[in-house]
């Protein structure tokens, strides 16, 4: 059923429903055969650049929508409700542009964003590696100054998008000065040197390729590095509390779509003489059910409104991925259970949904690493 949606202008409102209806015409149709052959959707990424739905929260004059973070995160649940992994490669896009918009220079920013941002460029973003996922500042790539050029050499694991974008942000070590010795780059695809591992054989999200990016002596142009050498990881911590916004956005989307389909399964379905919703067992859990998405998005949309009034969000932005991960893993949990057997089998969409679930417990932070940023938070 349609989320009933308090947007704050008619101009955001007519987004929704532009999302609504590319996610009914464009995504739900194709959704199921992506994921069975593991096709990454690269046409789908097109249609919604070209419909302004891959650059919301980025500012008109390089081409961006414009729209507050609320609007945005709404829109970005509405693509996920329809397709998981869209909404993750979406979130991840807008990620990968952050680095250019935040730390650039206006030089910079005019020369590359608007192409970003259309959609006819896709971005990844690299900071995770095998030994140091949680503990960016240990990363071990390195970029050595040669002349006007840095030299990058390493790998960068979990790549999404890995081998199929068309720019990759980059965090690599250009000192030995700890967390501060880390510096942000702006690589092309198709430069010398930069190749992809085989892709992850995954548990879910199987239309979105995750690899690691191999860099073997990639050479970088010095105006291709994004803000001073050693304020990468700033950037990057930054780029991960709107990014946490995104995740959150989308798991309470996938939420929502378990939550429909386990409704409309217990409308239909009759047991003992009467639709299986009717039975007070089966009737409360899917309460519990909506309880959990809806308490999910009023958290997300709490913090968005914090950062869309330029407040301090960082606190709220891990504990919005917190909840609407745990809420989205355990409604696909008892979405499953509401359809019994059934929804044990690939009949139906809800194993798929409950096994992309459980990645985003994981991605932009674990929600064990939320804990410790909003332990943190509170001893401050």
């Amino acid at each position: 059923m349609p989320v009933e949606r308090l947007m704050p202008s008619d101009e955001a409102a007519d987004l929704v429903d532009l999302t609504r209806a590319i996610v009914a015409r464009e995504l739900r149709s194709a959704v199921d055969e992506a994921e069975r052959t593991a096709t990454f959707p690269r046409e789908v990424f097109r249609t919604l650049g070209r419909a302004g739905l891959l650059s919301l929260p980025y500012p008109e004059e390089y081409g961006g929508g414009g729209q507050p973070y609320e609007v945005y995160l709404q829109v970005l649940e509405e693509i996920a409700s329809g397709w998981a992994a869209v909404g993750v490669g979406t979130s991840v896009h807008a990620l990968s542009c952050f680095g250019l918009f935040h730390a650039g220079s206006e030089e910079q920013k005019q020369t590359w964003l608007p192409e970003m941002l259309s959609g006819e460029l896709l971005g990844a973003y690299c900071l995770s590696e095998a030994h140091a996922g949680s503990d960016p500042a240990a990363m071990r790539t390195r970029a050595i100054r040669d002349g006007d050029e840095y030299v990058i050499t390493g790998a960068k694991a979990w790549t999404t998008h890995g081998g199929q974008a068309d720019f990759y942000k980059v965090m690599a070590r250009t000192s030995d000065d700890g967390g501060r010795g880390i510096s942000c780059f702006l690589v092309p695809a198709d430069t010398a040197g930069l190749s992809a591992a085989t892709p992850e054989t995954k548990m879910g999200l199987m239309s979105s390729t995750t690899a690691t990016m191999l860099f073997d002596g990639v050479r970088v142009p010095v105006e291709r590095r994004l803000g001073a050498e050693g304020q990468g990881l700033p950037i990057a911590l930054a780029g991960l509390d709107a990014g946490r916004l995104g995740i959150a956005a989308v798991a309470t989307g996938l939420a929502q779509a378990a939550l429909d389909a386990a409704i409309a399964y217990a409308q239909e379905r009759e047991a003992f003489g009467q639709a299986i919703i009717d039975h007070q067992g089966l009737g409360f859990l899917l309460a519990d059910m909506a309880a959990a998405v809806e308490s999910a998005r009023a958290t997300y949309l709490h913090a968005a409104r914090l950062k869309d009034a330029g407040r301090p969000y960082s606190r709220q932005a891990s504990i919005a991925k917190l909840i609407c991960t745990d809420n989205a893993m355990r409604v696909t949990t008892d979405a499953v259970q509401v359809l019994g057997g059934a929804g044990y089998t690939r009949d139906f969409p809800l194993e798929r949904y409950m096994r992309e679930a459980k990645v985003m417990q994981i991605f932009e932070g674990t929600n064990q690493i939320q804990r410790l940023v909003i332990s943190r938070a509170l001893k401050r």
